[in-house]
């Protein structure tokens, strides 16, 4: 297990978002504040990380003809843990991400990593996966979040920066979400292939 290896797939190579591809329907829906941004970031980190851990755990029981049946079992127990604590203590939050928290269920980066590392790996390598990939899928989510609030409404994490009239309202739309997110997988594809890991 390298830390270092695996944080820099999560947040740059292999980025969820901008290079796998993964939990598009999310990413461009509550992206229009910060505070969906941080929020929605940390339920994944948190729902990555146990259910890769509990998943890596069980690996070596789970028949291989019923593995995304269980691994779906799994992640909503997780799912269900995090949207009841959310509704219990942060009421605002859980109102403002609405349906997008149970649908983390049948987030692809969730099923993803769970199909493609967890099953395969051991415990630790398995939780610091889950940690480095939901890293970053919450620093796309960040950057999203903050170009759209502050571009579109004149705002950063609630406060106003400039009048509201002023700001490019479209980037508050669901077209503004796909043209910053499309921007940022475009930057992303340019690094990658600059620095010559593009299309590998």
């Amino acid at each position: 297990m390298n830390f270092g290896k695996q944080l820099k797939e999560g947040l740059l190579t292999q980025n969820p978002v901008l290079v796998q591809l993964l939990g598009m329907c999310s990413t461009l829906a509550i992206t229009t504040s910060i505070s969906n941004g941080i929020g929605m970031g940390v339920a994944v980190i948190i729902i990555l990380t146990l259910s890769n851990i509990f998943i890596s755990l069980l690996r070596k029981i789970i028949p291989n003809q019923v593995r995304i049946a269980a691994f779906i079992v799994v992640i909503a127990g997780f799912v269900t843990m995090v949207d009841l604590l959310l509704q219990a203590y942060f009421q605002d939050l859980a109102e403002s991400l609405g349906v997008f928290i149970p649908l983390i269920v049948v987030n692809c980066i969730i099923l993803g990593r769970a199909e493609s590392f967890a099953s395969k790996n051991g415990v630790l390598a398995s939780a610091v996966d889950g940690v480095c990939q939901g890293l970053g899928y919450t620093a796309v989510l960040l950057v999203m979040s903050a170009i759209r609030e502050f571009l579109g409404s004149g705002a950063l994490a609630g406060i106003q920066i400039f009048p509201a009239e002023y700001g490019a309202n479209m980037l508050v739309l669901p077209v503004g979400g796909f043209l910053v997110l499309g921007c940022l997988i475009a930057l992303m594809q340019w690094a990658l292939n600059k620095s010559g890991k593009g299309g590998k």
